[in-house]
């Protein structure tokens, strides 16, 4: 096993300290005596070093995996320590979770299944006019995947959620001409290829979380109609139980489906938002609710169930003010119509395809705003009339930019406030949904109070400039913007007419 001095050697920051880190100990307090620019650097140091021995570890738990299948029996790899999988193999060696053991071996089977180094957009098509007795092979979406993560580009956790929610393309079959039936799937699975690809570029500035969920939500436009299954198998599955624990305590669980899931937690959001540092409030009567929420002395968890307790009580003859205000709960539902009549929906706040029935439902209970954009996705200008955004360009900005486009937040829309990129004041701001751009509160007061400031040419992506000088692209986290970015229209390009 190596030394802690020829690991630290793979350090630079911690090597140019010389003896200074030639044990462990002595290590701590040379980091304990660092700048925070310093301590940074010795992270990201580090896990670059790591992520060196996380490839040739997903290598061998890939191979252990193969051969550890059920078909091998007792002579499998892992059999033959012992364990009944590799994935408890695994779990043993290296003291993780089973959960985490698991998505070792489904990444590092899946890296095992492409040509190393060659991106998938960059291999030949399999063509059955040149060797009419070869077996077809299936173009591989996965290698771009594979490709990023021995890149260093994506995580192994990155990599699982992308191909986890991308999921495997549909087959389609019904085609009698093998060679059709092929160019046709082939161009399916290239669709999700493409996919693989966007998301390994946003990867550095999504949160795992939201990354699983912009994959969810790309395969549920590129399948629309496996998204519609989906949505029905969820709402089937709907459900509510309720037990008693060995200690008297009533206990339940919920299964919801999306719109039941959406519901209540808008509703839960709407209620503790100030207490979770959402937007600050002008009034003043808000001001105070909102600091006796903050002052409160119960959990967020005791505040939710009295919340959820009160509304049942309450039930439909509540006043909805009384309960949150003049920020009042909703499920505002979103969609899309392209000018050949193709119809997208999704929640606002969160990633997921919404089936038209939905949409026409919730249509007939809430009425619709119309929203009209830009080929680009960028909403029409309102003017200057006032200082504050207007409730209509709250909307715009929502569907635009999906949430605060700070890099690696993931508040949602209903969590930001209204930000004028060009002081109202100073540079005669306009409020202009081309000069505005949603940030959750924390990061809108470390823009103000912190040096940072954005900018934007024309319609080009906002940019962000740090104290530093340092600028980076603040991209938008909406799932619109899927249905007319990079991926193009889904029924157009990724479900081919069949001759």
């Amino acid at each position: 096993m190596a030394t802690f001095t020829e690991v630290a050697a793979l350090v630079p920051t911690l090597r140019d300290r010389g003896d200074a880190c030639a044990s462990l100990t002595q290590a701590q307090y040379a980091v304990t005596a660092m700048t925070d620019a310093e301590v940074v650097a010795v992270l990201r140091e580090a896990n670059e070093a790591l992520q060196h021995a996380e490839q040739l570890r997903l290598i061998a738990v890939g191979v252990i995996a193969t051969r550890s299948h059920r078909d091998a029996g007792h002579s499998g790899a892992a059999q033959k320590e012992g364990h009944r999988s590799a994935a408890s193999l695994v779990q043993k060696i290296t003291g993780s979770s089973k959960a985490d053991a698991s998505r070792q071996v489904r990444v590092g089977e899946a890296m095992l299944g492409g040509e190393t180094g060659q991106s998938l957009l960059d291999l030949p098509h399999p063509d059955a006019s040149a060797d009419p007795d070869a077996a077809w092979r299936p173009v591989d979406w996965r290698e771009p995947l594979r490709v990023a993560r021995r890149d260093g580009r994506i995580s192994t956790t990155q990599f699982d959620v992308i191909e986890r929610g991308l999921g495997e393309p549909p087959a389609v079959d019904g085609i009698v001409d093998d060679q059709q039936r092929h160019d046709v799937n082939d161009h399916v699975r290239a669709a999700w290829a493409q996919a693989a690809e966007e998301l390994v570029t946003e990867a550095a500035e999504r949160t795992t979380e939201e990354l699983g969920a912009a994959a969810r939500a790309i395969r549920d436009l590129l399948d629309p109609e496996g998204a519609e299954q989906r949505f029905r198998d969820r709402y089937e599955n709907r459900s509510y139980r309720v037990w008693t624990d060995q200690y008297g305590v009533r206990r339940a669980s919920i299964a919801y489906d999306d719109h039941g899931a959406t519901l209540v937690s808008t509703l839960i959001n709407a209620a503790l938002r100030p207490r979770r540092g959402g937007p600050r409030f002008v009034d003043s009567e808000e001001q105070a609710k909102a600091k006796a929420l903050s002052d409160d002395p119960r959990t967020n968890e005791q505040l939710q169930y009295d919340l959820i307790i009160d509304l049942l009580r309450a039930g439909a003859l509540a006043d909805a003010r009384d309960v949150f205000g003049t920020r009042q709960a909703g499920v505002r539902l979103v969609q899309v119509v392209d000018d050949d009549g193709a119809r997208v929906g999704y929640a606002e706040d969160g990633l997921g395809a919404v089936p038209d029935a939905m949409i026409d439902q919730h249509i007939c209970d809430s009425g619709i705003v119309p929203v009209r954009v830009d080929a680009c996705g960028n909403p029409l200008d309102v003017g200057r009339e006032q200082r504050l955004f207007t409730p209509t360009q709250r909307i715009a900005l929502a569907l635009r930019d999906g949430g605060c486009r700070w890099t690696g937040c993931d508040r949602p829309a209903s969590y930001c406030e209204s930000h004028h990129i060009d002081e109202w004041h100073r540079d005669g701001g306009r409020t202009d949904i081309d000069r505005g751009i949603l940030l959750c509160r924390f990061h809108h007061m470390e823009l103000h109070h912190g040096g940072w400031r954005i900018t934007r040419d024309g319609k080009d992506d906002f940019q962000l400039h740090d104290p530093g000088g340092e600028v980076r692209a603040l991209r938008a986290r909406a799932f619109l913007s899927y249905a007319w970015g990079a991926l193009g229209p889904p029924p157009l390009r990724f479900r081919p007419a069949i001759a």
